[in-house]
């Protein structure tokens, strides 16, 4: 039996079908693609490398873009305020899914998270201020944060026997030199979902210290059972009046194209600082609005099986590490569809050109991602089962010759 067939005689008839789609997709279909993702490779290449999906995108989604299309109303939207829809959508799906109630009033809309984090950081911090953020961190926030003049201060995750965690009782002594911490939860590229104490501790070193927190909540959707996400703001209602939240359909539903995202401004004052900037930061089109609206309000019974379908492929993944490379260190993650694979044991300097010269598959080099990524390799799951197999097969048949690297 099949691993697809095995999933259809387990799974409602909706997710089994999402399931067979997903595991239909053929690698001359992917490679015609336009996007970055498999254009930027050699022919030779499999790419599981930048964070996009190879799933086609759910229905709903489709349907929403092409009434839009079909109505032929490409002319100003009735946003008198901001795109309403899209910030009521985002309020009803913070209740209904994470049970944290807010004002759409407070939430505003950019064009995708870094524009939201670069605007947040502008506004309240200062050249020479230090940005607390979890080391190994995504590259472009650690860059943005250099670029602007700003300091990184590192709070380091921690390679432990549980998995990947951080020093709770070092937070008071590394924030103090902080102005601002940037949260990214779920966090990227290790995959940890932080539990409720480590947000809490997070917290109360936040207030000893009184800073503003940015918490990057992107792929908070594509957590795994059982583990649980937390909206930071929604600790309490003095932790919710620090933190902004920025959050997006980008991830969960593979809309980066699109460029839509929103921002959930917990401090007050800071409504006036960016509602002042709007003629400098543009806005959103039609075209991202509907998608994300669309995603939001319809779109959850595609995510519900996109996230068994990545549930199946991160056990692929550490299969594959366990019989063909038990070298290789791996924790499974507990949300995203990001591997952070430990390469240090085999001692190369860039695994990343080692296993695609070898193996001919594309990572994200793991020094992308700053302190702590020195000998690891970021690896995308998000593909089919069937690909993710014929990855396992190039991992397998270039061992001796990826065993022999010095």
């Amino acid at each position: 039996m099949t691993i697809e067939q095995a999933s259809a005689t387990l799974l409602p008839a909706a997710r089994s079908r999402l399931h067979q789609q997903f595991s239909a997709l053929s690698e001359p279909e992917l490679r015609s693609r336009p996007g970055a993702k498999w254009q930027v490779v050699r022919p030779d290449v499999v790419p599981a490398w930048v964070a996009d999906m190879d799933f086609p995108v759910a229905e709903p989604i489709r349907e929403s873009l092409h009434d839009l299309i079909s109505s032929g109303d490409f002319g100003y939207p009735d946003w008198p305020t901001g795109a309403r829809t899209v910030r009521e959508a985002f309020v009803d799906r913070m209740a209904d899914r994470y049970g944290w109630f807010v004002n759409p009033g407070d939430v505003r809309e950019f064009t995708n998270v870094a524009q939201a984090v670069r605007v947040v950081l502008e506004a309240s911090t200062r050249p020479g201020d230090g940005i607390a953020i979890h080391t190994p961190a995504f590259g472009p926030l650690t860059k943005m944060i250099t670029s602007m003049g700003r300091r990184v201060v590192p709070i380091p995750m921690e390679d432990t026997e549980a998995g990947w965690r951080f020093d709770a009782g070092q937070l008071d002594a590394v924030l103090a030199g902080a102005k601002l911490l940037l949260l990214v939860s779920p966090h990227n590229p290790t995959g940890r979902v932080f539990t409720r104490a480590e947000l809490t501790a997070l917290a109360t070193a936040v207030e000893r210290n009184d800073m503003l927190v940015v918490s990057d909540e992107l792929h908070a959707d594509l957590t795994f059972a059982p583990h649980r996400h937390i909206p930071f703001a929604s600790l309490s209602t003095e932790m919710g009046a620090r933190t902004v939240t920025v959050y997006g359909a980008s991830k969960a539903f593979n809309l980066a194209g699109l460029r839509c995202a929103v921002a959930h401004l917990g401090p007050k004052w800071m409504h006036a600082v960016i509602d002042v900037q709007a003629g400098l930061l543009g806005s959103v089109n039609i075209f991202g609005a509907a998608a994300t609206v669309a995603a939001w309000t319809q779109g959850d019974e595609w995510l519900d099986a996109t996230v068994s379908y990545l549930d199946r492929s991160r056990y692929m993944v550490a299969e594959t590490m366990r019989t063909e490379l038990p070298m290789v260190r791996y924790h499974l993650p507990e949300a995203t569809y990001l591997a952070w694979l430990d390469f240090r044991a085999f001692g190369w300097a860039d695994p990343t050109s080692v296993v695609r010269e070898n193996a001919g598959i594309e990572l994200s080099p793991g020094e992308s991602f700053g302190r702590g990524g020195q000998g690891f390799a970021r690896l995308n799951f998000a593909t089919s089962w069937p690909l993710l197999c014929e990855l396992k097969g190039r991992v397998a048949r270039s061992v001796p010759l990826l065993s022999s690297v010095a």
